[in-house]
């Protein structure tokens, strides 16, 4: 009986127009998944965007050409862009070990290659292959997402995609008894494992089925799951790139051009979100902090523990004059020691600071903090209630700086259809009658000034040079945003930032300064880019924020939008 499997149908899958080996020459089959495994793909900055932003920009149906993972100009910008990327074959953004597995398969001249990805085919076969070969990645098939499989299939999610292709895969090469898949989503490690296993189980149960007859035998799958790497764009490249994604949606919905992703007909701009004022530390010394917080690895996995360490709080409302004083105004540097470390109830973990200038601080807590995580349903305040503070060990009093900035995020928020979009400037024209004042809890005080002195909210622009400090990544390379880089910064002075004991600081000595215990009990959370309802907490999140199980496209089960408007990380590729 003749097969219904081929190679040359096989090829039609692939993006990459090489000879494959013949049926009978494979005997492994080795399956790489491309973003945040093989590569660092950017994802959306939790300093940049709010929580309930991040997930929008990621959704497919939101803009007119689709969100995050469908723009090929998102991926493109990596980096320094692609002119600058594809001659140093955009070093620093891959996982050198998986590079270097994909390089060992490449050699085996009875393994079959393949990179695997649920990105669309005609959006990124072009970019993605660019990607592979400046690397010298010879995989024997590239496979991306079709619009329409090669025997007409309709894919429901990128899962759905990709079993159907890994079908094809081992009916075709059907004495290949060896498979192995390198995955970083747990929701598409399962999902493999689980497709694999009921492959196995029909043929032993000799299901009728000739395609599963032609087989010799099962086929061992090992499924490894790698730990995702989470980078991101410098600031205003992402600002710009998303500014330039809502500028073509606005342009389609203005005109009624074809619509693919048939997007809601709305006009979209970004807004400013005014959170807290404080102490803001950089990306690096935030990735070193958080290795002072003993949480059970458990409750980190299962997403009940959010890691923060991103500020030393000094007001949660719109800071007063009398408050910039105290401080020594906006973008104040103050350096600052660990001297203590202490947990509540399970709930908070903390590291408590002291100055190490003399410069003068304010805070309006008691004592200065650093909240390293928190648990969900718990608040931040609570903080205030620690009072047995355990001295850290000598190489863990680590010493860090500071600067005093609103914490300001962007938000995608919805346009007036009489508003005009002005592209050159890259922001929009509000009418005359409609208020763009920013929204913020203190908006009935007239005495409000922005960062150069002058009333009304600054541009995204400056927050996007704010966030260039919190990240610390003008360098080129890993953005990775839960570990530190020896190169993050080369340009800073290694002394800045070093751990040595400082013998002038009492370990057990709260800092003078002056005091508004008056405010000590302020609830952190409950009122506009506060963190939601009362249970909320101001301030950064991290990627692990958002574990909304994936999403996969328009065709996802239910509560797609819901997931959005949550803030869920929403990762279509």
């Amino acid at each position: 009986m003749r097969s219904t499997n081929t190679i040359n149908g096989l090829k039609r899958w692939s993006s990459k127009p090489k000879h494959l080996p013949d049926i009978d020459t494979v005997k492994n089959i080795h399956v790489y998944d491309f973003d945040n495994t093989l590569f660092s793909s950017p994802l959306p900055n939790p300093q940049l965007w709010h929580p309930s932003t991040i997930g929008l920009l990621q959704a497919y149906e939101v803009f007119a050409h689709g969100g995050w993972w469908h723009n090929p100009d998102i991926l493109a910008a990596t980096g320094e862009g692609i002119e600058v990327e594809e001659p140093r074959a955009w070093n620093g953004w891959w996982n050198e070990v998986i590079v270097q597995l994909v390089e060992s398969s490449m050699q085996e001249k009875d393994t079959l290659t393949v990179l695997l990805t649920g990105r669309g085919e005609t959006n990124f076969a072009e970019l993605v292959n660019r990607m592979a070969n400046s690397k010298q990645l010879d995989f024997d098939m590239v496979v991306l997402k079709p619009e329409v499989g090669p025997n007409q299939q309709q894919f429901s999610s990128t899962m759905d995609f990709k079993q159907a292709y890994l079908r094809d895969l081992v009916l075709t090469y059907r004495f290949a008894d060896n498979i192995r898949i390198y995955e970083d989503r747990v929701k598409h490690v399962k999902g493999f494992r689980d497709f694999m296993e009921r492959f196995n189980k029909s043929f032993l149960a000799q299901v009728v089925d000739p395609a599963l007859a032609e087989r010799s035998t099962t086929c061992t799958a090992e499924v490894i799951h790698v730990c995702e790497l989470k980078c991101a764009l410098d600031p205003q490249t992402e600002i710009m790139a998303v500014q330039k994604a809502i500028n073509q949606h606005n342009r389609v919905i203005k005109s009624g051009a074809p619509n693919p992703t048939r997007a809601l007909e709305k006009f979209y701009r970004i807004h400013e979100q005014f959170l807290y004022f404080g102490y803001l530390i950089n990306q690096t010394d935030s990735a070193r902090l958080i290795t002072l917080c003993n949480a059970s690895a458990h409750l980190i996995d299962s997403g009940e523990v959010k890691y923060m360490a991103s500020s030393i709080l000094i007001v949660p409302y719109y800071p007063r004059k009398d408050i910039l004083e105290k401080v020594g105004g906006r973008g104040t540097k103050i350096t600052w020691q660990v001297t203590g470390v202490a947990k509540f109830e399970d709930r908070i973990w903390a590291a408590r600071v002291a100055p190490i200038s003399d410069k003068p601080i304010y805070t309006q807590d008691e004592t200065p903090m650093v909240i390293l995580a928190i648990r969900k349903g718990s608040r931040q305040i609570d903080a205030n209630r620690i009072k047995n503070w355990q001295p850290p060990s000598e190489d863990k009093k680590y010493i860090f700086e500071t600067v005093a900035e609103d914490k300001v995020m962007l938000k995608l928020e919805e346009l007036d259809e009489n508003a005009a979009v002005d592209e050159r400037n890259h922001r929009v024209r509000l009418p005359r009658n409609v208020n763009s004042k920013r929204k913020f809890q203190d908006e009935a005080d007239p005495n409000r000034e922005n960062q150069n002195g002058q009333q009304g909210s600054p541009s995204w622009a400056s927050v996007a040079q704010n966030n260039r400090h919190n990240q610390n990544q003008q360098a080129s390379g890993n953005r990775h945003f839960n570990k530190p880089k020896n190169n993050f910064n080369k340009s800073r002075s290694h002394q800045q930032f070093n751990n040595n004991t400082n013998s002038t600081v009492n370990p057990n000595a709260v800092p003078t300064q002056p005091q508004n215990l008056a405010n000590t009990r302020r609830q952190r959370g409950g009122n506009v880019g506060r963190g939601g309802r009362n249970g909320g907490f101001a301030g950064y999140k991290s990627l692990d924020d958002y574990n909304g199980g994936g999403f996969d496209g328009a065709n996802d089960p239910p509560n797609n939008n819901a997931a959005a408007a949550s803030g869920a990380m929403m990762m279509d590729y």
